[in-house]
C-alpha cells in the first residue's frame, strides 16, 4: 500500500457512481431488466440501484438529464471525521469543495463532501449510507445479468503520472501498470479494497469516464447478458467481448446503455 497523504481522508473503496440519462425507462430496461440490477429508490427523476451482494442502498444512481453525463464518482471513507477531512484536504488543494448535507443530495446517502479533483473530476466522499436488505439468498429475485456489485471505475486523463500521484496521496495501493520502454506511466489501476482495482487510469482526453465495472458470480453470467441481449435483437448495445484481459484475467464484456454510458 502507498503511504498516504497525512491529512487525507481514510478511503475504504469504490462506493457507487451517479449518471446522468437522457430517458429513465430505458435506462432502467437496461440496468434493471437487462443487466439485474435492483431498485432500491424510484421517483420521477431518480434511479437508485443495487448488485445482489450488496447491502448499502445503491452502487449506482441513475438522474434524469438534457444530456448523458457523469455526475460524479463516489468512495466511501472510514469514519465520519474523514468526511470532515476530505473538505478540509481538497480545500488546501484549491479544489473546488462543496459540503453536501444529509436529505440534500443522493437519496440514502448522509453528510458528503463533493470536490473536484486535481484531475477534474467530480468525486464525492461519504460514510454514512442506508443499509438495505440482504439479498444474497434471494435467489427468487434473481433476473437478467445477475450483477453482484460495482467493482471500479475507469478513467480517462491526459496526465495518467498526475493521476498516479494523486490517488498514492489518498493511499491507494497499485496493482498492474502498462509502461513505456524508458518507465513512462501509460495506465495504471490502483485499489483500497482487496480487489484488483477500485479504479483505474487510462491515457487520452479527459477527464471523462471510460466505463463501470460490476461484477457477476459466474462466469456464465457474462455469457448470459450477451445472449439476452443477442436474443432481442439488440445485440447493438454489446460493444466488444466475451474475452479475457487485464491481470486478473477477468472474463469480460463492454456494454453501452441507451445513452452510450460504457459498462463492463
Amino acid at each position: 500500500m502507498s503511504t498516504p497523504h497525512p491529512d487525507a481522508p481514510d478511503v475504504i473503496r469504490s462506493a457507487y457512481a451517479q449518471l446522468g440519462v437522457t430517458d429513465l425507462a430505458a435506462s432502467r430496461w437496461f440496468w434493471v431488466d437487462m443487466l439485474g440490477f435492483h431498485v432500491q429508490h424510484e421517483d420521477a427523476g431518480t434511479l437508485c440501484l443495487r448488485g445482489s451482494d450488496e447491502l448499502t442502498h445503491h452502487s449506482l444512481v441513475l438522474r434524469s438529464g438534457e444530456q448523458a453525463a457523469l455526475d460524479h464518482i463516489a468512495y466511501r471513507v472510514r469514519t465520519p471525521d474523514d468526511v470532515d477531512k476530505a473538505e478540509k484536504f481538497f480545500t488546501e488543494l484549491g479544489r473546488p469543495v462543496r459540503r453536501v448535507p444529509k436529505g440534500q443530495g443522493t437519496p440514502g446517502v448522509g453528510d458528503a463532501v463533493r470536490v473536484i479533483d486535481p484531475l477534474g473530476f467530480p468525486v464525492e466522499f461519504f460514510y454514512d449510507i442506508e443499509r438495505a436488505e440482504r439479498l444474497i439468498q434471494r435467489y427468487d429475485l434473481r433476473h437478467g445479468a445477475e450483477i453482484a456489485r460495482l467493482d471500479h471505475f475507469n478513467i480517462c486523463t491526459p496526465d495518467i503520472p498526475a493521476a498516479y500521484a494523486h490517488y498514492q496521496s489518498l493511499g491507494f495501493g497499485c496493482s498492474e501498470t502498462i509502461e513505456g520502454d524508458e518507465h513512462e506511466l501509460y495506465a495504471a489501476w490502483m485499489y483500497r479494497k482487496q480487489t484488483v482495482h477500485d479504479v483505474a487510469f487510462t491515457g487520452g482526453v479527459g477527464p471523462r469516464l471510460h466505463h463501470l465495472g460490476v461484477a457477476t458470480h459466474e462466469s456464465h453470467q457474462v455469457l448470459r447478458a450477451a445472449d439476452l441481449f443477442g436474443s432481442i435483437r439488440k445485440e447493438h448495445h454489446i460493444e466488444r467481448g466475451p474475452g479475457r484481459h487485464g491481470v486478473s484475467n477477468a472474463f469480460y464484456l463492454y456494454l453501452r446503455d441507451p445513452d452510450g454510458h460504457r459498462v463492463e
